[in-house]
């Protein structure tokens, strides 16, 4: 030191040596002037470097002492003098000794000394600026670093915790080929900070993490990878990025990094889906370089693939970048022990974490390219599993994943397991998982690899095991999707799948219970039509025909209510339209089958049921060709009379019921003519009469409507015996509780008189006509006067045909009516009438 410096350092130190004394003061007012004075004649003064060298080396441990001052300001000054001399000074590593003995004392213990926050805060601080200056001199003092580290990263102040976590950082680049012997022990309690509530200081935390196990001995990866990994779910983006960054910074330089890149490439991948821009982008660099130093450090065992795997392979998704090959060979060469982790974690009971593993499990797919056909098993069984999840973001990713496998990885690889899995199903309780992961590979595959395999795919899907087994809506949504897939990657090749694409349709139109599901089966025939050149469906149904008919046909002696056939049956003959009258050769056995009266009655109800649409409009289904009618008779004799016998139970009267509606439409539809009605009349209106009589008041008004319908069109070709049975029991119906049935009766009465010709002798009929008479005049003093207008108007017809009898009739009951308006309009309308002899 130079004689100046030398005074003038004397010279300082004599005007302190009051000061410095006073330190030792009881008066704490006495000591905190001292204090002040000291940093006023020294730090504050601008003295020459070495004479502050020289004043600071005397006043370290007077200063130091003062860090156990009782008073709270006393110790802030000290440690703000000690802190200004240790940035001034040239060589402040000379009172590392001192200093750091005193700082592990007092912040390195199992219970902190200073009570003040702010003041351990400035400790810190102070610490901190130690490293920064002192940098490899620290060194020796390892142990007394990591003691206060220990102890104030886990400090009750936030700020505290965060200048800390700076510290480390800081003193883990300064002397990094000593702190690694030492850094184990802060581990523990940075993990014990990581999850703390305030964001800056996770990011802190994450930041100290990541220096730690880059200059530690890297035993301590595993410690730390699951906190990591919960941090890419925190809610404040800063902390998403101090990850990202401290995983890539790992993946570039930590040492022994190759060890550990199964369990580290998962979490910078996982950032390459975040929300935010900024941290996918970040993510995506990072990841770029990481690939791009693997690639120049094992450039001699890729340089095969460098030289010639540089077009990616055919049918790549559009719009997707191709990761470099060093990324790619990354994810190839650990994609063996990355599955095990997605399938455990995709099924985490966090949904975040399912949700973040379904994303990565299709950035994955997507470099591991051809090389997933190796995993493919354990990736169907991920897929199966994911797939059931409640959330639907998992569920989407899930099939996302699906389709960049059908992308890589050949059909007939694939197909093998996935249609081994549709026909005996995962899961017994979602039987559709397999037929959803096989839709979505599928969406993924491309049209000329598809088309080979065509057959066997449709193949698959009509087996009755798949196709008719299961009723649940979302079976048959994944069904429906799978042909759809067809439909719009195949395009016209399905036309050689055709008809079996048509029954898997036919079939999710017959079970749906969801009217948006068949409204979405419905456009997928449509669709069907179209990749074909089909004008419409029933140009499609005319096509197949013959063999979807066939098809029903094989089981039709097995059938019941449970049958799907019988609702496949229906789809096809409703959406057939007219085409279904070009095959009634094979339709109509297939009837009489079904609607004998010893088979399955709710089945038999369906079935009258469909048939009584077709027959209301016969010209434009059954009878499209002309041919029904050729048919009518023997379906009348054979079908419907059977059905309409008597026999007791619910059940039965209910088939009587929907035969009786079947029944209603033959005659309304013109179906049948009236000749061909002739010849069976003698067997069918007693069925009909019958029927008036049954307990159900929709039995009574369908044969009510069915006779009115008889007597339209055969009325007046009937014998007067057989006219003559019909009216007491349309009289009964006047009777009847149900306004509806008394108003079809009175239809049919009217009808009666209507059918009544020149062969019907009046005179040798009098008494049916007198019993005729006398009821409906009865009903003529009715008290609904909608009632009394139609039995006036029937009597006004009967007089045509016996009107003295009439007459008669009328006077004798006029005057026991309530009101005899309707008889005296009746007698003057008789009167009205030529005089014609009552034969006539």
């Amino acid at each position: 030191m130079a004689a100046g410096d030398e005074h003038a350092t004397s010279e300082v130190l004599r005007g302190l040596n009051r000061h410095l004394n006073c330190l030792n003061e009881d008066n704490k007012a006495t000591r905190k002037r001292a204090l002040e004075f000291i940093r006023k004649e020294t730090v504050d003064k601008g003295l020459s470097s070495g004479v502050l060298q020289e004043v600071f080396s005397a006043l370290l441990k007077p200063l130091l002492k003062c860090l156990t001052d009782p008073m709270e300001r006393c110790r802030e000054t000290a440690i703000a003098v000690l802190t200004k001399f240790i940035r001034c000074v040239p060589r402040p590593e000379e009172a590392l000794p001192c200093l750091m003995l005193c700082l592990a004392q007092r912040y390195g213990e199992k219970e902190i000394l200073e009570p003040a926050e702010e003041l351990r805060l400035s400790a810190v601080e102070m610490l901190t600026l130690t490293v920064e200056v002192c940098g490899g001199h620290l060194a020796p003092y390892l142990n007394e670093m990591i003691s206060i580290l220990q102890r104030t990263i886990v400090d009750p102040f936030p700020d505290v915790k965060r200048e800390s976590c700076r510290c480390t950082v800081n003193f883990a680049k300064c002397v990094p080929e000593h702190f690694h012997m030492q850094a184990e022990s802060l581990v523990k309690p940075l993990m014990l900070t990581i999850a703390h509530q305030h964001s800056r200081v996770r990011v802190s935390v994450i930041e100290a993490t990541g220096a730690v196990i880059q200059h530690g001995s890297g035993k301590n990866v595993d410690d730390v990878l699951s906190h990591l990994a919960q941090r890419l779910f925190d809610d404040s983006p800063q902390v998403r990025k101090a990850v990202t960054t401290v995983v890539g910074d790992w993946l570039l330089h930590m040492r022994d990094r190759y060890s550990y890149f199964h369990k580290l490439i998962p979490l910078l991948l996982s950032s390459i889906n975040d929300e935010i821009p900024e941290i996918r982008l970040l993510a995506a660099d990072l990841w770029r370089q990481v690939g791009a130093q693997w690639e120049k450090e094992n450039e001699d065992d890729i340089k095969d693939k460098m030289d010639f795997l540089l077009n990616p392979p055919p049918h790549y998704p559009p719009g997707v970048e191709r990761p470099g090959l060093g990324c790619r060979e990354l994810v190839v060469r650990n994609l063996g022990r990355l599955i095990p982790a997605i399938t455990h974690d995709v099924t985490d009971w966090l949904a975040p974490t399912r949700v973040r593993t379904s994303q990565l499990l299709s950035v994955l797919l997507l470099h591991a390219e051809d090389h997933n056909t190796q995993h493919l098993q354990p990736l169907l069984a991920t897929f199966y599993r994911a797939s059931i999840d409640t959330n639907t973001d998992v569920v989407n990713n899930c099939l996302a994943a699906a389709k960049l496998l059908g992308t890589f990885v050949p059909p007939p690889v694939f197909l093998k397991l996935l249609l081994e899995h549709v026909t005996t199903p995962y899961s017994s309780s979602h039987p559709w998982i397999p037929l959803m992961v096989l839709a979505a590979v599928l969406g993924g595959c491309s049209k000329p690899l598809i088309k080979p395999h065509l057959q066997q795919i449709a193949d698959t899907l009509t087996q009755p095991d798949v196709c008719q087994e299961y009723q649940q809506v979302m079976y048959l949504e994944q069904l429906l999707a799978c042909v759809d897939v067809l439909l719009h990657q195949c395009e016209s090749d399905c036309g050689s799948v055709s008809l079996q694409l048509l029954q898997v349709l036919v079939t999710v139109q017959s079970l749906s219970r969801e009217p948006e599901l068949s409204e979405k089966a419905l456009d997928s025939v449509q669709l069907l039509c179209k990749v074909q050149g089909l004008d419409s469906v029933m140009e499609l149904h005319r096509r197949h025909m013959v063999q979807l008919l066939d098809w029903l046909s094989a089981s039709v002696n097995t059938w019941s209510s449970y049958s799907p056939q019988r609702l496949q049956l229906h789809i096809i003959v409703m959406q057939s339209g007219p085409v279904i009258g070009e095959y009634l050769s094979q339709v109509m056995p297939l009837l009489y089958s079904c609607l004998q009266p010893n088979r399955d009655p709710e089945m038999r109800m369906s079935i009258f049921t469909m048939l009584a649409k077709l027959l209301l409009d016969a010209n434009n289904t059954l009878d499209s060709q002309g041919h029904f009618r050729d048919e009518s008779e023997k379906f009348l004799c054979d079908i419907l009379l059977p059905n309409l016998v008597w026999q007791a139970g619910r059940t039965a009267a209910a088939v009587r019921t929907s035969a009786l509606s079947c029944l209603l439409a033959l005659l309304h539809g013109g179906a049948i003519t009236p000749g061909q009605l002739l010849c069976r009349e003698e067997k069918l209106c007693p069925r009909v009469l019958s029927a008036l009589e049954e307990d159900s008041q929709l039995s009574r008004l369908l044969a009510c409507r069915s006779l009115s319908a008889i007597l339209r069109l055969i009325g007046a070709s009937l014998h007067h015996e057989a006219l003559n049975k019909i009216y007491p029991e349309l009289l009964k119906c006047l009777d009847a509780s149900s306004e509806e049935v008394r108003d079809v009766a009175l239809q049919a009465l009217g009808l009666w008189f209507s059918s009544l010709t020149d062969n019907y002798n009046p005179e040798l009929c009098a008494p049916h006509l007198q019993l005729l008479f006398q009821q409906l005049l009865l009903h003529l003093d009715d008290p609904d006067s909608s009632v009394q207008d139609q039995v006036l108007e029937i009597l006004k017809k009967g007089s045509s045909i016996h009107s003295a009898l009439l007459k008669t009739e009328v006077e004798a009951v006029r005057d026991r009516q309530r009101t005899p308006v309707y008889c005296d309009q009746l007698l003057q309308h008789i009167s009205s009438l030529p005089r014609l002899a009552p034969s006539q």
